[in-house]
């Protein structure tokens, strides 16, 4: 049995990584994140959950520059930002994960892409690693330039790297959700308060 505090002291150590787990889209390029850190983040995946226990992930790890600037081009960056166009160079990743659903194991992904993507995301905070998931990414170019088989579907793109700009939270105004940076570049995430996202109570 876990004693109380040490309850109390985990989920405090979780919450402090979900508050550092945030979306960064500018990065130190020229600090590179090694091929073993990215191996520890998809060792995490390995011990994730997964529906039906069918573990029907697979990954593509990118730390190398010229595969990163090959990869670039096909990732849409902060769509609410209709005035940036994505990290210049220097501020790009130094690394990604491309995460593949092998269809001769299962025909359905969405589950287990997302715990494995949160999960390589806490991971890679807990290492002081920032990370960016990309769903907007042009799979058929990614496919032809990785060459990589048909059997696996291409399910998300995670940018990760040393990140360089601030990110803080705060409440939503009104039902505006977007993301917004500043005059100085800090980047402002608006959350839904606790008593919007809980609708009902049957508690005692």
């Amino acid at each position: 049995m876990i004693k109380l505090g040490i309850k109390r002291e985990l989920i405090m150590i979780l919450k402090d990584l979900l508050f550092k787990s945030r979306s960064i889209r500018r990065f130190r390029e020229s600090q590179r994140v090694s091929e073993n850190e990215l191996n520890d983040l998809i060792e995490l995946t390995r011990l994730a959950p997964t529906g039906a226990n069918r573990q029907p992930l697979k990954y593509i790890l990118i730390n190398e520059p010229v595969s990163s600037a090959i990869l670039f081009p096909s990732t849409a960056w902060a769509g609410y930002l209709t005035d940036w166009d994505g990290p210049v160079e220097g501020e790009r990743p130094s690394a990604y994960i491309i995460i593949l659903g092998d269809t001769q194991i299962s025909s359905g992904f969405q589950t287990d892409m997302g715990i494995a993507a949160q999960t390589i995301m806490l991971g890679a905070a807990e290492k002081g690693i920032a990370g960016c998931m990309i769903a907007s990414i042009k799979k058929e170019k990614i496919r032809a330039d990785f060459k990589i088989d048909p059997r696996y579907e291409i399910l998300l793109v995670i940018a990760l790297g040393y990140g360089i700009e601030k990110v803080v939270l705060e409440d939503v105004e009104g039902n505006d959700i977007k993301y917004w940076r500043d005059h100085k570049g800090v980047h402002h995430v608006p959350k839904r308060k606790l008593s919007d996202i809980i609708i009902e109570k049957r508690c005692k």
